[in-house]
């Protein structure tokens, strides 16, 4: 397991689910965790759990789609640690229907959400890791965003545009120190897929070639990876996470 002691780490959408477990795995690693969440509660109880494993942090209720609760977080996160060491873009939304029937307001929250939410907390920390030669910053994309789905043109054009966003800034910032990889997780074993009725899971796993669904342990110790300094020299890259949906 690579050690990250000293780093400091903000993962958004990191009050439950994949984000949360992003969360603890980094926490294990040594790394101070920053949650956020638009549910305060989640934020706090999910920072709650880091403290038990014996890592600290802070715990923010913060809309990241919008730009002044970013920049606020942000100058917080500076001003009581100094460094942003590690950005991971979780948060995330659907708004699922078939085109004929979605409306312009689902159309536009799925992309404040998932897309501009992770464009303006990319922008707040890149000029603190430039200064400080270092960085990591990790988004959570979608095999969506690679193969598309009937019923999400919205989010599977936003995971699709977080996909070009960590390739162009990939390019802009690796002269500084800093690397950007995005990892898309396919279906995913959480708390909203096991709601689902068992007839669809079965249908949905017969297009996985490993037969079955993730766990939210896989994409965790993915990122885990991504922000280590074993992974240096890697940048720019998409890392899939779908026992084997999307093969390229």
């Amino acid at each position: 397991m690579s050690d990250l002691s000293g780093r400091i780490a903000l993962v958004t959408g990191s009050g439950q689910g994949i984000g949360k477990c992003i969360a603890l795995e980094l926490a294990k690693r040594g790394a101070k965790i920053i949650t956020n969440d638009i549910s305060g509660c989640c934020a706090e109880d999910a920072l709650a759990e880091i403290r038990a494993l014996g890592s600290d942090g802070l715990a923010f209720t913060a809309d990241v789609s919008n730009a002044e609760q970013v920049e606020n977080m942000i100058k917080t996160v500076l001003d009581t640690f100094g460094q942003i060491d590690i950005l991971v873009n979780n948060a995330g939304t659907t708004r699922d229907n078939l085109i004929v029937r979605m409306s312009e307001d689902e159309w536009d929250l799925i992309q404040r959400v998932n897309l501009k939410s992770a464009w303006l907390c990319s922008r707040a920390v890149t000029r603190p890791m430039m200064r400080k030669k270092y960085g990591r910053i990790v988004n959570i994309a979608s095999a969506s965003g690679l193969m598309g789905q009937m019923g999400q043109t919205n989010y599977s054009a936003s995971k699709a545009g977080m996909i070009g966003m960590t390739k162009a800034l990939a390019r802009e910032v690796a002269s500084r120190g800093i690397t950007v990889n995005a990892v898309a997780p396919g279906f995913i074993k959480t708390a909203l897929t096991e709601k689902m009725p068992q007839e669809i899971l079965d249908e949905l796993t017969k297009f996985i070639p490993m037969g079955r669904s993730g766990a939210v342990e896989d994409v965790a110790y993915a990122v885990g990876f991504l922000v280590s300094d074993q992974a240096s020299y890697i940048t720019g890259q998409v890392l899939s996470i779908d026992g084997g949906l999307v093969m390229s």
